[in-house]
This record gives structure tokens, C-alpha cells and sequence, in this order.
């Protein structure tokens, strides 16, 4: 059984004359509009004892009960997966998630997710939508996530991402040598053809990415990326459409790409990397609850330092081999 909600409210005389849903959403700012409407549809909001439509208009003074038990999240079960924790309060989560960690169940995985994890980490996490998870990683792609952990979390966590006030900063290792930094505006939709892709499209939805050279090296470039807004794969897409694309990707990454010279050392590091090269590394909201400015963030992997230090030694070689 889920979280059980019960709460009265009167309309206030300024709401009169608004939808009901629209005058719900004042009184319970809480919740989303679109849960309340479907708390209405259900039957589980009354308003002086009658179950009305979203639609009707209100006078003002009217006696409003709210009255519901939260689903359960289902099918998903709470399974023991160690999580690294960055952050916790009564409010929200931030999981710097590794590259191996699924975030939620779906074909091909049905268990061993951060949503499984989730569940067993705090049984409370089961009245939430996805166990409180508002915004996603790649698989392949390791850092930081924020996780609300009530209703009125998640709702306010949702409203920034989209209003596109979440500063998500991105490191990513590109099979190119970039000059410079820029912006990338490109609709992002589903591929055509192979529905597991994504693909720059003008039909697609909106989406852009800025992006700065964080170090060079040989035949590749370390690019800081921040997300504007967050499309799937929106980072790799981008990148592979400017064909510069992320070293190790299984779906955008092409063939591997040497620097000239390139030692037994850099080889095996560049072929062994067998997932994108990105990493979340830095994570900027208000928090929900106190409305402060807060950000976090995360060390590069081992695997990931490990390549770029490869990288970096190749670099030095060749400029003391010129000089």
C-alpha cells in the first residue's frame, strides 16, 4: 500500500471565476496540475461534498477534501545495489552514478537499476513516479542525478527542468581536434529508420548545447558541455552531427580514432574504452525545499582519468619529439 494523502482546504474569493483545476493547483501548490486533474477525474477530490469536473468554474468559499492513497511503483522491486550518495536531506537525492548502473527498468533489463536501488534505499520512494527520478543518464554515461523524494520535491524539480533553470555540466572526450567552443541549436527525434537512435531532425524538438574546449590533446579534445535542455542522447547526437563525436560511443562514436604515433599504451586504452566517453560532473539547482542556490560535484571515473592520462603522456611525447 502507498502513501495515504488526506487534506481540506477552502477556495479562496480570489480564485473566482477560474477553472477548477487552475484554483486547485493555488491552494495545493504541492502538486502538479495534471495530478490534481486526475485526482478529480478519480473521485479522490470533492469539492462541498460532490466530485465536479476540472473544468467548472468556482465561486470562492468553497469546501475542498483531498482524499487518496499514491500507487505504488508496480513491477519495479527494491533490490540492494550500492549507491554513492552525494547528498541527503528530507527533500531530495544526489547519486553520482556509475557508467554500469541502468537508471530504470526497460527492455532488455528488468531489475539491477538505480530505480531498483532507489526502492530499497527508501520504501517511501514507491508513492513517487520512477521512484522520484526526474531527469536521466545514458547507460555508458556516469555523474551526478537529483532525486526528489516527495511530491512537492518532484513537482518543483520538474518546473525547473523545464524552465531550463538546471545547470547540468557535462566533460566529454571527442574523437577530434576542436579549435574552439560554440553552440549547437538542432532539433533532436527519433532516427527514421533505427528507432533506438536518436538523430538531428527539423521536425524534431527543440534542443541546444553549448560547449567549451576544457584541454587538447594529439587527436582529440576534452570539451566541457552544458545542457540548455536535455533531449535524449542529446549530447552525443550533437556532437556526432558537428562530426566530432564522443570517443567510445557503442551508437554516435564511429571508428576509433589514433593520434599519429600513437603508442602500445594509447591503443589499448582508446580500443578498450567501450562506452561513451561523458561524464556529469556537475549538478546546479534551487533546492525545492529552502529555495537556496546549491550545486555539486563529481571526480572523473578511474577508467575515464585513466584515458585522458594516456591522452595527456602521447601529448607531451610529441611536443618534446617537435621541439
Amino acid at each position: 500500500m502507498g502513501e495515504r494523502i488526506e487534506r481540506s482546504a477552502i477556495i479562496p474569493s480570489t480564485q473566482m471565476g477560474q477553472r477548477l483545476d487552475r484554483a486547485l493547483a493555488a491552494v495545493f501548490p504541492q502538486y502538479s496540475r495534471s495530478r490534481l486533474q486526475a485526482w478529480l477525474k478519480s473521485g479522490a477530490i470533492t469539492v462541498d461534498g460532490v466530485a465536479p469536473r476540472a473544468k467548472d468554474a468556482v465561486r470562492g468559499g468553497e469546501q475542498v477534501h483531498l482524499q487518496v492513497t499514491l500507487a505504488d511503483a508496480g513491477s519495479v522491486a527494491p533490490e540492494p545495489i550500492a549507491l554513492r550518495i552525494v547528498h541527503e536531506d528530507e527533500t531530495l537525492l544526489v547519486i553520482d552514478k556509475p557508467s554500469s548502473l541502468i537508471v530504470h527498468p526497460g527492455a532488455g533489463h528488468s531489475g539491477g537499476t538505480l530505480q531498483n536501488a532507489l526502492l530499497h534505499y527508501d520504501v517511501r520512494l514507491a508513492a513517487l513516479p520512477r521512484a522520484g527520478i526526474v531527469h536521466r543518464l545514458d547507460r555508458g554515461t556516469s555523474g551526478l542525478m537529483v532525486v526528489a523524494r516527495n511530491l512537492t520535491a518532484h513537482k518543483r524539480l520538474v518546473e525547473q527542468l523545464q524552465a531550463r533553470t538546471v545547470g547540468r555540466e557535462y566533460l566529454a572526450l571527442v574523437s577530434t581536434a576542436v579549435t574552439s567552443g560554440g553552440r549547437v541549436a538542432a532539433a533532436i527525434a527519433r532516427h527514421r529508420r533505427d528507432r533506438t537512435r536518436m538523430a538531428v531532425h527539423p521536425d524534431g524538438r527543440a534542443a541546444v548545447t553549448h560547449y567549451r574546449v576544457e584541454e587538447r590533446f594529439a587527436a582529440h579534445t576534452l570539451l566541457r558541455c552544458m545542457l540548455e535542455t536535455g533531449r535524449t542522447h542529446q549530447i552525443r547526437v550533437h556532437m556526432a552531427w558537428l562530426r566530432q563525436p564522443l570517443v567510445g560511443d557503442p551508437v554516435y562514436g564511429g571508428r576509433i580514432r589514433l593520434p599519429k604515433g600513437a603508442s602500445e599504451e594509447v591503443i589499448a586504452a582508446l580500443s578498450g574504452f567501450r562506452r561513451q566517453a561523458l561524464h556529469a560532473a556537475r549538478l546546479r539547482l534551487v533546492h525545492p525545499a529552502t529555495g537556496e542556490a546549491v550545486s555539486w560535484q563529481s571526480p572523473l571515473p578511474a577508467d575515464f582519468a585513466h584515458l585522458l592520462e594516456v591522452l595527456r603522456q602521447q601529448s607531451r611525447r610529441q611536443d618534446l619529439t617537435r621541439a
